[in-house]
This record gives structure tokens, sequence and C-alpha cells, in this order.
């Protein structure tokens, strides 16, 4: 299907691109791609990487766009005035969206296994990516985050699985409403939150995905997903929860700091897990993960052994090291639920916390602005401190009518200690000074692939002080 096929990627170094690139090179497809990220210099090994699976990069000029039979992918963020889009055009070369060609490998799977919510998708698609490796299925795994189980120091960047095409893993998006191009044999949907559209329109979107699928697995612990899980054919339905009635069930929870026990429970089956990545949130993520792979044929104590070899996600509760007493820890959280996750999983510990939190973007904070303020005014102590640094900004037009300033104002208004230091490292270096021994340093953010280096240099500013 693929083999000899070529493509050129608007965009390659995207988290969503990347890996759809690094599947299509393993099938055999012959893959190019430019990145404005690689025209600015971030992130170079991500780009080296792409380079070594021998996927050609392009400066974002039109020149690595040839001719018709090259299909251009590009996501729904990139604009038409891009001179890699304008070539496109001139050269008459045909063009998928990145979820239109994601969409296509994953509706010709025999089994596909799609994961909805708006959190928590990355983290329970590696976790079934996983189960199915681990036990011969030869999944292909589409993920949104690099999965420390099949990272290697010659492939750092595993956010791809190139598996056989029998199996397709995939997050599915709704923020752009690609979810809607997607046709499980079963489909996972996590929770639903305010994040990116309104809850109304949430509600359609994943609403009709569940109903597509052979089988809809639906975290009832959450009010908006159990709501939708009501309206469902329950002779498809498996619901899954923490700590109250489902199908499967999860009590006796018991935290580690990094790390969590648990009783799964399935009408009569008991089974104890222990899993290697922390928080309530996780173990509801696990629940999803198990009963999604029953579903796709796996008995369940095959899955649960399987499930207890998950290492987690890079940038999802990442320790990143420990000096001078201190903890540093990277972190994905950047909308409310997310967030309120990953505080309230530290806050299991002693420690105080000294959280950087860079927003995804303008937009998002108007969007977000009075749930963002009101996570961060409950759930942070009364000794955390928050710092807010300027949104990530990576070009084009955009409206600033809320800023990082205007959310700190808010919060230090709800009584927490929150400032706006709107240079990135001077807000790094603001925490480091402060930090004391028992601390816990968290780095949060999406969309910018720098926080990680971020929270690495901050780990080594420890170290030298």
């Amino acid at each position: 299907m693929l083999s000899g096929k070529r493509f050129f990627f608007v965009g390659i170094g995207g988290s969503g691109m990347m890996p759809l690139a690094m599947i299509l090179a393993g099938r055999g497809a012959v893959v190019a791609g430019s990145d404005r990220g690689l025209d600015q210099g971030r992130v170079p090994a991500k780009f080296a990487a792409l380079e070594a699976l021998g996927i050609a990069l392009h400066p974002q000029d039109g020149s690595g766009v040839t001719g018709a039979d090259q299909t251009v992918v590009a996501s729904a963020a990139v604009e038409e005035s891009v001179p890699d889009m304008v070539r496109a055009a001139v050269v008459g070369a045909p063009r998928l969206t990145r979820a239109e060609l994601n969409a296509q490998l994953f509706n010709a799977a025999q089994t596909s296994v799609g994961v909805a919510g708006t959190s928590g998708k990355s983290t329970v698609t590696g976790m079934i990516g996983w189960i199915l490796h681990a036990l011969g299925r030869d999944p292909t795994v589409m993920n949104g985050a690099v999965m420390k189980n099949f990272a290697r120091a010659d492939a750092p960047f595993a956010s791809a699985l190139v598996g056989g095409a029998e199996a397709h893993v995939s997050e599915v998006d709704e923020s752009d409403g690609s979810i809607a191009l997607y046709r499980p044999t079963v489909a996972v949907l996590n929770n639903v939150s305010l994040d990116h559209k309104s809850l109304e329109e949430l509600r359609a979107l994943f609403g009709d995905f569940t109903a597509k699928a052979r089988t809809a697995v639906v975290n009832v612990g959450d009010a908006e997903a159990a709501a939708l899980a009501a309206t469902l054919d329950r002779a498809k339905l498996v619901t899954v929860a923490v700590e109250r009635e489902a199908d499967l069930s999860a009590t006796a929870l018991a935290a580690e700091p990094f790390a969590i026990r648990f009783t799964l429970v399935a009408g009569p089956e008991r089974h104890d897990v222990r899993l290697q990545v922390p928080g309530v949130h996780n173990v509801a993520n696990a629940l999803a993960a198990l009963a999604a792979v029953r579903a796709a044929g796996i008995p369940l104590p095959d899955a649960v052994r399987a499930i207890e070899g998950f290492t987690g996600l890079k940038r999802r509760f990442d320790l990143v090291g420990e000096a001078a007493g201190v903890a540093v820890i990277d972190d994905f959280g950047h909308n409310p639920d997310k967030i309120a996750a990953t505080l309230d999983t530290l806050h299991a510990f002693p420690g105080r916390l000294l959280v950087l939190f860079q927003p995804h973007g303008f937009g998002p904070l108007k969007n977000m602005r009075r749930e963002l303020v009101a996570t961060f005014a409950e759930k942070l102590a009364s000794d955390d401190v928050l710092v807010l640094p300027d949104p990530v900004y990576q070009g084009g037009t955009v409206a600033r009518e809320v800023t990082s300033g205007d959310i700190a104002t808010d919060v230090s208004v709800a009584g927490r200690r929150a400032l706006h230091v709107p240079d990135r490292a001077a807000a790094a270096a603001h925490l480091v000074a402060h930090a004391r021994a028992g601390d816990r340093i968290v780095v949060m953010g999406a969309r910018d692939d720098t926080l990680s280096l971020l929270a690495a240099d901050m780990l080594e500013q420890l170290r030298s002080r």
C-alpha cells in the first residue's frame, strides 16, 4: 500500500506529524519534509533522528516539493501562505491533512483502537500499544508522545511503533474535528472537559465516535463521559471507573511517589496491579487500556501482567532528576484537568511545589482563563509558587486578549503565590534560585519541545549552585 509512494510533510517535527512520518518510512514509503523549527535551529536532535531513518529534510521554502507524484501532508494549522503549500499548488501535488492520512491507515486495519478524550490519550495509547506489543500482536502505534518502552539510544523520539498493518492503535484528535474521520473497532473515551472546543461540540464529536465502534470503552468516573455512555447501546459498552461500580473498576489504591498499586475488579475476577506510573488518573488510564485490549481479544490476566511493564511517556510526570534535594519533573499539563491531576499526584506526598507553567497559546488562555485560575487556586498549597512566562509563540497572527500576566494576577487575587516573569529563562532561574531541599520543581506546558530542554537545564543549574 505504501512501498515506494512519495510523501512530503510540512511541519514534520510536530507531535502528530513526526510519528506518522516514521510509520510511513517504516512501511517503505519515500518520506521527506520541512519544519519551521528546523529552520530556526530548535531541537536539532529530533531532526537528526528523522534523518537517521532515511527521511530527507528541506528548508521550508518550497524546494522540497518537486512534483505531482508527491503527496503533501500538512496539519490543519499550516497556513496556505507557507512556501511549501504554495509550491504544492503550483506543481499539482495532491494534499492530505495529517488526520486524513492517519485515518486511512487506521480504517484499513483489521483491528483499530482509537483513543479519545480531553486528557490521558497519549498515556492510554502507550499502554495499549505496549500490552499488544509485549504479547506478540505486532501493533502499529501512532502516539503524540515519546513512549519510554520503545525509546532507545538510537531511537530517542519513539512516538511511533512501526508494526504490522493488522492492528493499529492511535490517539484521535477532537481539537480540529478530525475525530470524525475514524472508524474504530474499539473506541476509548477517557473524559470530556473544556480545552479546544465548547462542551456542546465535544459531546457531539465524542458521541459520534463511540457510536461507530464495535466496542466502546468509557470511563464513567467522569460525569460528562458517563452521560454520553448512557446514550450508547449497552451491548457494546464497556464501562470503567476508579472506586465506583463499573465493568472494570479499581479499588484499594495505594500510592507511591512514582508508582501506584490497586486491585482490578472485573466481574468475578480480581487482580493485583502495580503501575510504574503514579496517580489516580493513571489508574483510570490503565482501566481503559485493559478494557480496550480485552475487547481486542487479549485475556485479562495476560494484559495485567503486561501493563506492569509499561514505563510511561516522556513529559508525562517525567522525573528528569534530583539535585540539592530538589526533584525536577517535566510534565505535559496544559489544561485544567491535566494540571489538576499532576498537582494532586504531587500533593499526595510532602514537599513544596515550584511550578513553571508556560501556556500553549493566547487562544487557550482566553478560552480557559476562568478554569485555569480556579484549578491553580484550588490545587496549589499556600506555600507553593507558580511562575508563568509568556505563552509559547512560533509565528502567525494572534490576538493577545488574555496574557500570562492576567492569569498570575487572578491566581494571586485568589490567595495563591503566582508571578508573571515574561522571559522563560528568567522564570526558570527565579525558581531555581528559590528552591530548597524537599521542593519539587515542575515544568508544565504543551506544543513546545524545548520545555524538556529547559527542565534539563534547570536540573543542571541546581547541580552547579
